[in-house]
């Protein structure tokens, strides 16, 4: 029988909103990189990289956030 590990606190939701510390940190840099291209849009390539600065996570993690928080 396998274990389960118990979440890190990045996976939890916040009661707030139901959003993960690491989906929080995805929208934001979102947001900043957004407002630096004057409201063009942003390669996901250059999300994932800022975002890597930030919090650890590989890029199928990081498609699985975008896909989740754009409703796919």
């Amino acid at each position: 029988m396998a274990s389960r590990r118990p979440p890190r606190p990045a996976e939890l939701p916040d009661v707030r909103d139901g959003l993960t510390r690491t989906e929080r940190i995805v929208l934001t840099t979102l947001n900043e990189l957004t407002k630096a291209r004057g409201g063009r849009s942003v390669p996901s390539m250059e999300l994932y990289g800022r975002v890597v600065e930030l919090v650890d996570l590989s890029q199928a993690e990081f498609q699985a956030i975008l896909s989740r928080l754009a409703g796919r």
